[in-house]
C-alpha cells in the first residue's frame, strides 16, 4: 500500500510539473494575445474619438467593448424610453461595436422611415438570419439594391399582382368557408376550439394552396412539423447573439448557435425538397387542374420563392 501511495504521489507531482511547464510555454502567447487585444481596443477608441462627432445625435457614456448594452436591461424598450427623456428624441447608441440611432417620437420616425427612407432601408445583419437564408438571399432580408428591387418586382407581378389575386379568389373563398364550417360544427357540438390555432391554419392553408396547390393541413404530422420549424426558427433568431455585437467575436460561436441553425436549415430544405418533388410528380401524372402560382409562372420563366 505504501508503494501504491508513493507511486500516486510521484504521478501527481509529475503531472503538476508538466502542467507548469506547458503553462510556461504558452504564457508568452497569452501575453502577446492580451497585448494585441488591449492595444487594438485602445487604438479603435482613439480613432473613434478623433472622428467628427458634430453631426452625431447626443449619446450616453459608453463602456469599452460593450458600448451601451448595459443600459438596455432588463426591458429594452422601457430602457430606451428612459434614455430618450434624458438625451432627446434622437440619440446615438453603441450596441457593442454596432452603431445605432434611436428615434423616439413620430416626427423623428417619419424622418427615417419616409423622408430619408433610402438611406435606412437595409435590415441589420444577423448571423442567424444570414445563415438560414444563405447569405440574406431572400426577399425579406436582402440588402436594398438591384437584387432586392428584382425580387420585389417578381413578388408584385407574380405573387401579389391584381390579376393573380383575382384568379386565386376562389382558393381564398374555399378555405374561408372551410374555416367557418368547422367553427359552426364545433359550436353545434358544444366543443372547445382554439380560435387562434385555427386562424393560423387558415392563413397557412391559403398561402400553401396559392403556392403549391395543396393545404398544409392535409397531413397533420407535416403541418405540425412546419409549425415546430417556425417556432424553432423564431426562437433562435430572436435570441441575443453576442457575436452580432462584439466585433472580435464575430467568427466565434460562443453560444453554440451553429449546430441548432444547421439543423433548422436542413429541416427547412427537406420540407421544400419534398414539396418540389411532389409537385413535379403530380405534374407528370395529370394536366393542370387548378390554379397555382408555380403553374402561372412556368410558361414564361421559373419562379424561385424563398
Amino acid at each position: 500500500s505504501y508503494i501504491f501511495i508513493y507511486e500516486a504521489i510521484s504521478i501527481f507531482s509529475f503531472t503538476c510539473k508538466t502542467f507548469k511547464s506547458n503553462m510556461a510555454d504558452y504564457q508568452g502567447y497569452i501575453i502577446l494575445f492580451m497585448a494585441w487585444l488591449v492595444s487594438t481596443i485602445v487604438v479603435r477608441a482613439i480613432l473613434s474619438k478623433k472622428q467628427n462627432k458634430t453631426n452625431r445625435p447626443p449619446s450616453p457614456l459608453a463602456l469599452p467593448i460593450i458600448g451601451h448594452l448595459h443600459l438596455l436591461a432588463p426591458i429594452p424598450h422601457q430602457a430606451l424610453h428612459k434614455l430618450s427623456t434624458r438625451h432627446g428624441p434622437i440619440m446615438h447608441l453603441l450596441l457593442g461595436s454596432v452603431p445605432c440611432v434611436v428615434a423616439s417620437t413620430p416626427e423623428a420616425a417619419k424622418e427615417f422611415l419616409k423622408t430619408h427612407e433610402n438611406s435606412f432601408s437595409n435590415r441589420p445583419q444577423s448571423f442567424a438570419v444570414d445563415y438560414l437564408t444563405y447569405g440574406s438571399q431572400d426577399f425579406s432580408f436582402a440588402p436594398y439594391g438591384p437584387y432586392w428591387k428584382f425580387m420585389k418586382k417578381i413578388c408584385m407581378s407574380e405573387l401579389l399582382g391584381g390579376h393573380t389575386l383575382s384568379q386565386l379568389l376562389p382558393v381564398r373563398r374555399q378555405e374561408t368557408l372551410r374555416f367557418l364550417r368547422l367553427m359552426l360544427q364545433r359550436g353545434k357540438a358544444a366543443e372547445a376550439i382554439d380560435v387562434g390555432r385555427e386562424l393560423l391554419r387558415l392563413s397557412n392553408n391559403i398561402v400553401s394552396r396559392m403556392i403549391m396547390s395543396q393545404t398544409c393541413s392535409e397531413d397533420d404530422s407535416e403541418a405540425e412539423e412546419v409549425r415546430k420549424l417556425v417556432q424553432d426558427t423564431v426562437h433562435l433568431t430572436g435570441k441575443f447573439n453576442v457575436s452580432d455585437f462584439i466585433w472580435f467575436l464575430r467568427k466565434w460561436d460562443l453560444q453554440g448557435f451553429g449546430k441548432g441553425l444547421k439543423e433548422i436549415r436542413d429541416r427547412f430544405d427537406a420540407i421544400m425538397e419534398r414539396a418540389i418533388k411532389k409537385h413535379e410528380e403530380e405534374r407528370k401524372k395529370r394536366r393542370e387542374e387548378g390554379l397555382s402560382l408555380i403553374h402561372i409562372s412556368e410558361p414564361t420563366r421559373p419562379l424561385y420563392i424563398s
